[in-house]
């Protein structure tokens, strides 16, 4: 019998990011779903418990990925969610911040897809199969 997939939320305000981790990550054992802001992320987390990954950036329009992150840890409902956090700037205090909130990892933009994926699925604890690579 086959596995379930792996339920994995981009929260990103570019779409193309969503549709970038979509493409690599749909190769595997995995379901990906995109969210463009905070309060959509957090909508659909709620309506949505199955996700156990966040792929979450930090610079979001209106509430920040950070920001997010923090109400996300105060829900009870969200306590197994894993959140990696995405961001452009790579600011240590970005870090310090997501690592106290219990961020499950940091990966800083532009990001090779294929590292990505390889993160990805050993902090799920997946086979990385044939990733190739390039970086």
């Amino acid at each position: 019998m086959a596995t379930p997939p792996h339920y994995l939320l981009v929260v990103d305000d570019e779409p193309f990011v969503g549709r970038v981790i979509d493409l690599q990550f749909s190769r595997g054992p995995f379901r990906v779903s995109w969210a463009g802001d905070a309060g959509a992320g957090l909508s659909y987390l709620r309506a949505h418990p199955e996700v156990e990954l966040v792929l979450l950036d930090i610079q979001l329009p209106g509430v920040s990925g950070l920001d997010m992150l923090a109400e996300a840890r105060q829900d009870p409902s969200f306590a197994s969610v894993r959140f990696v956090m995405l961001t452009a700037t790579g600011q240590k205090s970005h870090f310090d911040r997501a690592r106290a909130l219990g961020a499950a990892g940091f990966v800083t933009k532009p990001f090779s897809p294929n590292k990505l994926y390889r993160q990805i699925c050993e902090l799920v604890g997946e086979p990385v199969g044939d990733a190739e690579d390039e970086e």
